[in-house]
């Protein structure tokens, strides 16, 4: 489904991924297993359901990645606003480097700009193309926090992850959408009910999903300084707070000269679904360049509380049970 640059043939490969590439080919028959919700096989892996090329890609990051103190990761379970924080870090990074008439984002899916950690780890079958990113790199993933390795996520370690979470209501509802246009025709479709069922048992892409988010959280409260912890439904209703918001954590928060120039307005509009959507770029709906996702499936809804065209009002107080149980005793409330 990927490029073959992705998928490197094992004599391309260096010595310590050749070894890597065995140790995770004997591991995946090992684990629990069962169907994703569009193609290939999910594997309970250290409590989540991954797929094998990402259980490879966490087991290359453990054994070879060498990270900054720059990096900054921006980290989602899917279906959480991934594509929205990416155009937002990208743009609040990036935001004396580019004019916003002709910025990358007009030109380019927020993926491209903040790659998916997870694969391009695989690339040229070594840590050379990671390594060649310059500083400071953006990298996007999907892993639940406690799959990274402790250089990246003890205090001594500076690189930074950016974390956002949502409804679990529509987060369900976006999977489901989402994995419906990604499922092989000659596959039968998969219902509401059935998807329902499996994510309520935690069966998903990165599943549970109410574990992942803890694990950020968590992460989040012991180390304020490394991990941002953001609510989708608090960016929507905030942006503006919430891009200056990230801009501090990151170190480089606007200057009096940047706010006078409505630098953050013009972030906001810059990223917004309404803008993006209608890029050029993000209409594309074809699987270009062999990818099984085009850019215009990244491009929904993007709106709070879409879960009530979907559900009915008992797989809704299902979820919230089940979301209130997961919390209990915590001290962390999705609301």
């Amino acid at each position: 489904m990927e490029t073959s640059k992705y998928f490197p043939s094992v004599e391309t490969l260096d010595e310590g991924y050749q070894k890597t590439f065995k140790n995770c080919d004997e591991l995946l028959p090992t684990l629990p297993q069962t169907k994703g919700w569009w193609f290939g096989q999910l594997f309970q892996y250290h409590g989540f359901w991954i797929s094998g090329f990402c259980i490879r890609g966490s087991m290359l990051n453990h054994d070879h990645f060498k990270p900054r103190s720059t990096d900054i990761v921006v980290a989602t379970s899917p279906k959480c606003g991934t594509t929205w924080l990416r155009a937002l870090v990208f743009s609040i990074i990036n935001r004396a480097s580019f004019d916003f008439s002709d910025h990358p984002l007009r030109k380019a899916n927020p993926q491209d700009l903040v790659p998916f950690f997870e694969k391009i780890i695989h690339k040229d079958g070594s840590t050379s193309f990671v390594d060649g990113i310059p500083s400071p790199r953006l990298l996007s993933t999907h892993l639940p926090y406690s799959l990274f390795p402790t250089r990246m996520t003890d205090d001594t370690s500076a690189c930074r992850f950016v974390y956002i979470y949502r409804d679990p209501k529509d987060v369900f509802v976006s999977k489901w959408h989402f994995a419906s246009k990604l499922r092989p025709k000659e596959l039968p479709p998969l219902s509401l009910e059935e998807t329902f069922d499996l994510f309520c048992k935690g069966v998903s892409h990165y599943g549970p999903f109410w574990d992942h988010v803890l694990g950020y959280w968590k992460a989040s409260v012991e180390s304020p300084k490394k991990v941002l912890f953001l609510k989708y439904e608090d960016v929507k209703k905030e942006p503006l707070g919430c891009v200056r918001k990230v801009a501090e954590f990151l170190g480089v928060p606007f200057t009096p000269e940047e706010e006078n120039k409505e630098i953050v307005e013009q972030i906001v509009k810059l990223c917004s679904f309404e803008s993006m959507s209608n890029q050029d770029v993000n209409k594309l709906d074809k699987r270009y360049q062999q990818r099984p996702v085009s850019n215009s499936d990244f491009f929904r809804k993007g709106e709070v509380g879409d879960w009530v065209n979907h559900l009915s009002p008992q797989m809704a107080e299902k979820l919230d049970q089940i979301t209130e149980e997961k919390l209990q005793d915590t001290g962390f409330n999705f609301h």
